[in-house]
């Protein structure tokens, strides 16, 4: 956190030296404006959400079972982490470095400008930006954030995190209820990359947060009597088809704004030749959920599938059609090292890869969906043993991942057609009826489609159930000796927070969370158990 204080202290040196030149005092120039305004500081805002979390979602990705490693993976897919490297701490260092402060500006700029639109935007990403990170890593810096007096920050626990991000979602609906002193249609048209100043959208976005937020307290005694409906009411506020979903467009004019996860971006996060990457090849539990393991048995060395999104979310193997996976932690020798990466196959003719499902150079970067929050709503009604309004949000939410394929895979690939999708419901892989409906249907759905990009929001499923292989079919089981020698036999349970900044100078506060344990990542965050 004290990269915070020197990186504001330098920029306000260099504001003061320009302000003794004062440029002549004759006039100031458009092209070099002397402040930020909230037009500038959207965009790079919203990108730098795709670039963070992405980020760290390479990493993360391999604990939730996502993706998988060329070689045996001893750190990530083991529940472990890198001890001495910054890997997953790239959403702290959004939150309180390359972003944050640029959030704080743009929203009191908005608000001293009655410019509500882009205020309302500007507390609906706080917001997310701060559920995100206390999901992550648990007690995080939130009264201190932007205190640029202080060198060393305090932490405060997930309770009052929670609490601060609703009183954000609040300020958000607020904003959008007034109205903006100008018409600022068309720079928010340029500005906003994900919804392009739509209120309406933007309002369903900040009802969805609360929708998440909500649906995490499983573990809660009160959850079924009071949470649930929480959920419910606030998944109805929120997205009403895939067409809603908040995505974060890619300009893909070169590789520093093509889509992060894409072949040729400039972050470079699949990389198939860096030794220190060698990540994003297909993991076998989505494999299997795929080729008829969400209630059945999956179909060993498939070639093709009932369920339609098989061949648009992973590529099969050019030679002999065999779509192919990783065992987490195993690596992919015993593959022939045929295990395509997420971009799949380089095909034939061509020395580059095309891309496929979400990681093609054009692809929007999605970071909340209407069907992972019918899951959600489907979840919180099962629980409730309201099983015929959870067959139905169930149901949506399959068909909504459906229209979500369709809507942001690969162009290359052929969109999925209603007859596929009608044989796909009808099939044994689907509960008919609300008597049929189990947790584990919801919850496997749900894991497929957040598969590749909703890390944060899998890893809270995955932990408030206790990774439970009972309730995500085909989930790697893991032994105690599979488990990252300092984790003693646990799995994990948060990030440990960013090493540069917390471990080098914040270590005195981390300690008084347990925070130099080695095994603190296994230590359960408070939503993740039944503490109140």
């Amino acid at each position: 956190m004290k990269r915070i204080h020197l990186i504001i202290l330098t920029t306000a040196v260099l504001f003061t030296a320009g302000s003794c030149k004062k440029w002549l005092d004759i006039n100031t120039d458009p092209s070099n404006p002397q402040v930020a305004t909230a037009e500038m500081l959207l965009s790079p805002i919203q990108w730098q959400i795709s670039a963070t979390t992405a980020n760290d979602y390479r990493f993360l990705f391999k604990t939730v079972q996502n993706w998988s490693s060329i070689s045996a993976d001893n750190n990530w897919e083991t529940h472990g982490y890198e001890p001495t490297l910054d890997n997953g701490g790239a959403i702290w260092r959004m939150l309180y470095i390359t972003s944050g402060p640029n959030l704080e500006l743009l929203i009191k700029e908005a608000r001293e400008n009655q410019k509500w639109t882009f205020a309302g935007i500007g507390y609906a990403l706080k917001a997310f930006g701060f559920q995100l990170a206390t999901d992550l890593h648990g007690p995080i810096i939130l009264d201190q954030a932007f205190d640029t007096t202080r060198l060393f920050f305090n932490y405060q626990d997930q309770p009052e995190v929670y609490a601060r991000v609703r009183e954000w979602v609040d300020s958000s609906i607020a904003c959008f209820t007034r109205t903006d002193a100008l018409n600022y249609s068309s720079s928010l048209a340029s500005a906003d990359l994900i919804y392009k100043g739509d209120r309406d959208k933007w309002r369903k976005f900040a009802y969805a947060i609360l929708a998440q937020q909500y649906s995490h307290l499983v573990k809660k005694a009160n959850f079924a009597t009071q949470y649930a409906d929480s959920v419910v009411k606030y998944v109805d506020l929120s997205f009403t088809s895939a067409q809603e979903d908040a995505t974060i467009l890619a300009g893909n004019t070169s590789s520093s704004d093509m889509n992060v996860f894409s072949p040729g971006a400039a972050l470079n996060l699949v990389n198939p030749t860096a030794v220190q990457t060698l990540t994003g090849r297909i993991s076998q539990p989505i494999l299997s959920m795929l080729t008829g393991g969400v209630r059945g048995t999956p179909t060993p060395s498939p070639t093709a599938s009932t369920d339609p999104r098989l061949k648009r979310m992973i590529a099969a193997d050019p030679v002999d059609g065999i779509y192919k996976a990783i065992v987490p932690t195993m690596g992919d020798a015993t593959a022939g090292k045929r295990v395509p990466l997420v971009w799949g196959y380089i095909p034939p003719e061509k020395n580059t890869y095309d891309g496929k499902y979400l990681y093609y150079p054009a692809s929007p970067y999605p970071i909340l969906s209407y069907s992972q929050l019918q899951f959600a709503k489907a979840e919180a009604l099962f629980i409730k043993n309201e099983t015929g309004a959870a067959h139905q949000a169930y149901i949506n939410g399959i068909n909504g991942h459906m229209q979500f394929v369709n809507l942001y895979g690969s162009p290359v690939d052929p969109k999925i057609t209603q007859t596929e999708i009608d044989d796909y419901m009808s099939s044994s892989e689907v509960a008919q009826t609300d008597g049929e409906l189990q947790l584990s249907d919801i919850m496997t759905q749900k894991y497929i489609a957040q598969w590749g990009w909703a890390g944060m929001e899998t890893f809270n499923d995955l932990r408030k159930y206790d990774y439970d292989t009972a309730v995500f079919k085909n989930l790697y089981f893991y032994q105690p000796e599979d488990l990252y020698p300092t984790n003693l036999g646990k799995l994990c349970y948060r990030f440990r927070p960013r090493y540069n900044s917390e471990v080098v100078w914040n270590k005195t506060e981390l300690a008084k969370w347990k925070g130099t344990d080695p095994n603190y990542n296994t230590y359960p965050t408070w939503a993740m158990t039944p503490d109140q």
